[in-house]
């Protein structure tokens, strides 16, 4: 079956807003035997209405994100009802959901919203648990003129979308594709190789199995390897991939490395601190950002300057005075203040240059020193060199120090 997105809205094309819509649609959809041919992404206004027209005539399910709001650039219901032929109608159920929303959430319903309550004739609703604005389904037979498509109008936010998506929306497509989902897609996380490196240990050996498709995605610290095809191809490029890189493969899904390490912590019932410099917090944050921290996460600790390093983490002016404060001695009594501080299993510290200036001949600009200290085991200590941008350098040092703690909590 032809499978179409549309995004709609002029914040998209300005570069506003980052669209994500295509990715997790796409991921969603393939186990249910469907993939993405197209994706289209119009400005609000007419260009929706032609976009929606040739979608409807060449695809057999069209998926339009946006455009179900109450502001008047909202209108790719309106636009759908008069390509169709469907009158509209107050939907009372649709209207109390909103009220409620409203009351729970103290917020005073504007003369636009209740809008948002308009629905074709026909079309089936499909709940929002996150907003106001509901979602709709129009089957094939719902409409004044034949066509094949199933056409799908989801709301523009992905906090709302996402679940709407995969409560509502899967269920009728596994019904629409009539497939058993036998095609099968495995990815993996790989963290401290590069993709051309990942690709010349597997590529070869990969191409040449019959029924599997293969992809990489490179981003900041990791490579995604992805296979698709039937079992029997996919199982054995599994057996491949994981003889090569079962060491550095770190998730078979999409659960982020920062996820993975406040599971094993949690599991071990160990702890960690973290003490940084040039990273300014974000090697506290990422784990922060993982439900379920709170009984894992000791302290964290930025040490920017030379002063804090020795007032916040004791660490000695002598050593710093001797190596640098981006150096291996530095890192090391940086992690192991932190661990005594917090009184942590393990703490991590980063120290670095992250440029664009403040490098010599014998520290460029990139260089990092990250530091890993565990109760009754040697201090582990990593120089690196990322030379990127700022944004770059600091996703990459925390993903580093990550990876040095899930290997020491894997044993």
């Amino acid at each position: 079956m032809r499978v179409v997105v549309i995004n709609t809205g002029t914040e998209l094309l300005l570069g506003d807003v980052l669209n994500t819509h295509l990715s997790f649609i796409a991921q969603q959809i393939f186990p249910v035997g469907l993939r993405v041919e197209r994706q289209i992404t119009v400005p609000d206004g007419d260009a929706i209405r032609e976009a929606l027209r040739e979608a409807l005539e060449s695809f057999d399910i069209v998926f339009a994100t946006g455009g179900l709001g109450p502001t008047t650039d909202d209108i790719t219901r309106e636009i759908t009802a008069e390509l169709l032929g469907l009158e509209m109608r107050h939907d009372p159920v649709v209207m109390a959901a909103i009220e409620a929303r409203a009351a729970a959430r103290n917020f005073r319903l504007t003369d636009r919203i209740p809008r948002q309550a308009n629905v074709p004739v026909g079309a089936t609703v499909l709940p929002n648990d996150f907003g106001t604005a509901p979602g709709l389904y129009f089957p094939p037979h719902v409409g004044s003129a034949a066509r094949r498509s199933h056409l799908f109008l989801l709301p523009g936010p992905p906090r709302e979308l996402r679940p709407m998506f995969t409560t509502h929306v899967l269920p009728l497509l596994r019904e629409i594709s009539g497939e058993s989902g036998e095609g099968v897609t495995r990815r993996y996380r790989i963290t401290g190789l590069g993709e051309s490196h990942v690709e010349e240990a597997v590529g070869e050996q990969l191409l040449a199995l019959d029924g599997l498709e293969l992809g990489y995605c490179a981003m900041p610290g990791e490579v995604v390897v992805r296979i698709s095809g039937d079992p029997s191809a996919v199982n054995s490029a599994d057996a491949l991939i994981q003889a090569h890189f079962a060491h550095v493969i770190f998730a078979t899904d999409e659960t982020p490395l920062e996820e993975v390490v406040v599971r094993l912590l949690a599991e071990r019932r160990n702890t960690v601190a973290t003490a940084e410099s040039c990273t300014g917090g974000l090697l506290a944050n990422r784990l922060t950002n993982v439900a379920g921290a709170s009984a894992v996460f000791g302290a964290g600790y930025v040490t920017y300057s030379n002063a804090a390093k020795t007032e916040v983490l004791g660490v000695d002016r002598n050593l710093i005075d001797m190596h640098g404060a981006v150096s291996e001695p530095v890192a090391c009594a940086m992690a192991e203040g932190a661990r005594a501080r917090a009184a942590t299993t393990h703490a991590l510290s980063i120290t670095g240059i992250a440029g664009p200036s403040g490098g010599t001949e014998e520290k460029p600009v990139g260089t990092v020193f990250v530091a890993l200290a565990s109760n009754g085991a040697q201090i582990q200590v990593l120089r690196d060199r990322f030379p990127a941008d700022r944004i770059t350098f600091k996703q990459l040092a925390t993903q580093t120090a990550l990876e040095m703690l899930r290997q020491r909590l894997s044993g």
